[in-house]
C-alpha cells in the first residue's frame, strides 16, 4: 500500500500492536505461503482508528488490520465484519482488496485481525498531495469518488451474500441511538451542544427511503487507494462501520468531511481533511451530489439532516480518539488536534439540524 506517510521505523524494530513470533506461527499453519521467510511490519500512518500495518512475509507484502489500544467501543472495531464484506464485494464492480485471512483469536497478536492484498495506489490525504494535481485531475478524482459510491450502493445486498449484513428499518434512528452511547462511553470534558443535537437528530429522524443498500459507514477520498495518471479508484479501504442501512449516511458523512471539515475556514489546517473538498481546489458538495444522482437509482432529496449526523457522528468519533489519546493508547501523530475538531462539528451539525 503506496501511502507516503508509512511510519519510519528503526531496523528490526517492531511497531506497537503487533507479536510477530505469535503471527509467524499462525501464519505457518493457516497461510504457510506467507510463513516462508522472516516477518517484518511497518505502521501504516494517516488511519484515527483500526490500526494498519505493511506486512513483509518474505518477498511478499500483505497488509494486516487490528482494532486500536485499549477503549475498543463495543461494534466500532469488528474486523469480522470488514472481512466478510470485502470478500462479498471481490466479485462487483465496487473495487476492494482481496481478503486472504481472518483470525478472531485475541490470544495470537492481542486482538483479532484479518489480512488483506496489498493494492497499488495513494491514499490523497493532504494538500502537499493534493495541491499538484491541479484543477483537471482533482475534479476527475473526486468524480470518480463518486461514481464509487454510487456502484456500491447499486449492490444488491442478497445477491452478494450479504441479506443479513444489517437490519435497515429504523437505521437512522438507530445510527442516532448508537452514536449517542459511543459518546457516553467517550466523554471526558465538557462538549456544549453536542446533547442538544443529538436531540434534535433523534426527534426528527427520517424513515429512510432508501433503506436496505450497503452503506460503507466512513466513505471519503482518503478511505480509497487511488491514482491521478490515470486517474482510477483502485480500492476501497476501511469497511469497519459498513452495514445495511441509507445510503443517504455516507453522502451525509460525505458532505461533512467535504464542505465542513474541508469548506469552511473554521476548520482550516484540520488534520482530518484539510486535503479534501472546495478550499483544497476540489468540485463542491453540490457538484459531488449531482454526480452521484446521475449515475445511481438512489433518492437524493434534502441533505441537511443527514449532514447534521455526519457531524453528530464525527464530532463522537473524534471525541473517542481524542480520549484514547488522553490515556496514551494512541499510535502516530496528529492525534493531539483530534480533540480540537468536536466543537465545530458540534457547532455544524446544529445549524445543518434546525434548516427545514
Amino acid at each position: 500500500m503506496t501511502d507516503p506517510a508509512v511510519d519510519a521505523l528503526r531496523p528490526g524494530a517492531v511497531p506497537a500492536g503487533l507479536d510477530l513470533a505469535r503471527l509467524a506461527d499462525h501464519l505457518a499453519e493457516h497461510r504457510p505461503e506467507l510463513a516462508a521467510g522472516p516477518l517484518r511490519a511497518e505502521l501504516i500512518a494517516g488511519g484515527k482508528s483500526n490500526l494498519t500495518y505493511l506486512l513483509h512475509a518474505g518477498d511478499r507484502e500483505v497488509v494486516l488490520r487490528r482494532p486500536p489500544l485499549g477503549h475498543v467501543l463495543a461494534t466500532a472495531h469488528d474486523m469480522a465484519r470488514e472481512f466478510r464484506v470485502i470478500s462479498a464485494l471481490a466479485p462487483t464492480e465496487v473495487p476492494v482488496p482481496a481478503a486472504l485471512l481472518l483470525c478472531a483469536d485475541p490470544e495470537v497478536i492481542g486482538a483479532p485481525f484479518y489480512l488483506m492484498e496489498r493494492v497499488d495506489g495513494e491514499v490523497f490525504r493532504t494538500r502537499a498531495q493534493t495541491d499538484p494535481l491541479g484543477d483537471e485531475r482533482r475534479r476527475a478524482l473526486a468524480m470518480a469518488m463518486m461514481d464509487t459510491l454510487a456502484a456500491l450502493h447499486t449492490v444488491d445486498p442478497a445477491a452478494v451474500g450479504l441479506s443479513d449484513f444489517g437490519r435497515p428499518d429504523g437505521y437512522l434512528a438507530r445510527q442516532v441511538r448508537r452514536w449517542a452511547g459511543q459518546l457516553d462511553r467517550s466523554r471526558s470534558r465538557p462538549l456544549p451542544g453536542i446533547d442538544e443535537l443529538r436531540d434534535l437528530l433523534a426527534a426528527t429522524a427520517p424513515e429512510g427511503a432508501n433503506a436496505g443498500r450497503i452503506v460503507h459507514g466512513d466513505y471519503r477520498l482518503d478511505n480509497l487507494l487511488a491514482s491521478a495518471d490515470p486517474v482510477a479508484v483502485h480500492a476501497v479501504l476501511d469497511w469497519e462501520m459498513a452495514t445495511l442501512g441509507d445510503p443517504l449516511a455516507d453522502l451525509g458523512l460525505l458532505l461533512t468531511y467535504w464542505d465542513v471539515l474541508g469548506g469552511s475556514e473554521a476548520t482550516a489546517g484540520n488534520p482530518v481533511a484539510d486535503g479534501l473538498g472546495p478550499r483544497a481546489g476540489f468540485p463542491t458538495g453540490t457538484e459531488l451530489i449531482d454526480r452521484y444522482a446521475g449515475r445511481s437509482d438512489v433518492d437524493v432529496g434534502p441533505m441537511h439532516w443527514h449532514v447534521a449526523l455526519g457531524c453528530f457522528k464525527l464530532a463522537v468519533i473524534c471525541e473517542g480518539i481524542h480520549y484514547r489519546h488522553t490515556l496514551g493508547q494512541t499510535l502516530g501523530a496528529g492525534f493531539d488536534r483530534i480533540g480540537d475538531m468536536v466543537a465545530p462539528l458540534v457547532e455544524h451539525g446544529l445549524t445543518a439540524a434546525r434548516e427545514r
